[in-house]
């Protein structure tokens, strides 16, 4: 579960019709599922945010350990005069603990390019930026991280380093995960660098009660989806009569989320009747684990070689520097 940029809203008498499609494909599924793309509207945001502060949750507050802890070997690792490329930079909080280490350590950067899919947003962020970190060019792009990086004109002839932090990884199958990887690496170009967090694999209860949470922030955020359904695509789930469920399926290395039906159900969205079983989940997300060794392979099949894996006293959490071959 991590927080790419929420897609812009669509208002319901002229629903967004990626969304529509993307929707309308998932539940004709067998099994039926929806993109985790799209909990992240307004609503969505803000409750993901309450998830991060949740006593379950560890990774967020676990991966900000590691970079307080390690932040001199990381600002090393990008070096001086590096330009920084965050991928799905959101507000750029983390990029704020690189972006202090580096100054300290290693000397400013030559830029820091966040990459978002709303430019406002984006826009609004590279100005705080450009003013808490005056003489550092901020050149932010707009763009979704799973599709080739057009970059701004940067200093020519630095390294340049990507960051991926936040396991986002995680929410892509293998297959997707490497593809996205190989995205990264055209766009740090041979000898460029990638600062990526991923969760790793522990026990079962531990992964399932972070995405099952005790006061049911999480069953929230699931259910908000099928809301967004509603409010902007004129459907009518009755939301209340999904069950949230987590899941850790061992074999795939990965937690799942459901949405499952507690009676039999016919749903209508625009004007497709979909029915459900009782007992009937929609599949929601997939949040994979890795191991040391998971991570060196899939580093490698995206080009890229680990030259260090940092990770807490319990390693429950990594963050990987890799190299590009």
């Amino acid at each position: 579960m991590s927080a790419p940029a929420a897609a812009p809203a669509a208002d319901a008498s002229a629903p967004d019709q990626t969304f529509l499609t993307d929707v309308l494909a998932g539940l004709s599924g067998d099994p039926k599922s929806l993109p985790c793309k799209y909990f992240y509207d307004a609503a969505g945001s803000r409750l993901f945010e309450a998830i991060t502060a949740l006593p379950e949750y560890y990774p967020t507050r676990i991966e900000a350990a590691i970079f307080r802890d390690q932040a001199e070997a990381i600002a090393r690792f990008v070096g001086p005069g590096a330009v920084l490329i965050e991928f799905g930079s959101g507000n750029s909080e983390k990029s704020r603990v690189l972006l202090d280490a580096c100054g300290e350590y290693v000397g400013a950067l030559a830029a820091y390019v966040p990459q978002d899919i709303s430019g406002p947003f984006l826009e609004t962020v590279a100005r705080r930026l450009r003013n808490e970190y005056p003489g550092l060019p901020v050149l932010p792009i707009i763009g979704d991280f799973t599709q080739p990086v057009t970059l701004p004109d940067l200093p020519p002839h630095r390294r340049r380093v990507g960051f991926f932090p936040g396991s986002t990884i995680g929410n892509f199958g293998p297959g997707a995960a490497a593809k996205v990887l190989r995205t990264f690496h055209d766009a740090v170009g041979p000898g460029g660098g990638l600062i990526l967090g991923a969760d790793l694999i522990k026990d079962g209860a531990t992964l399932e009660a972070a995405y099952d949470d005790a006061a049911g922030v999480t069953a929230q955020f699931n259910r908000n989806l099928l809301t967004r359904i509603n409010r902007e695509l004129g459907a009518d789930f009755p939301v209340d009569r999904f069950r949230h469920e987590a899941r850790w399926n061992a074999e795939q290395s990965r937690v799942e989320m459901h949405l499952v039906a507690d009676a039999p159900r016919t749903v209508t969205v625009a004007g497709r009747r979909f029915d459900f079983a009782e007992g009937e989940s929609i599949h929601t997300e997939n949040s994979y684990k890795f191991s040391r060794e998971t991570l060196h392979a899939l580093a490698a099949e995206a080009g890229f070689t680990i030259e260090t894996i940092w990770t807490d006293p319990r390693e429950q959490f990594a963050v990987a520097a890799m190299t590009a071959e």
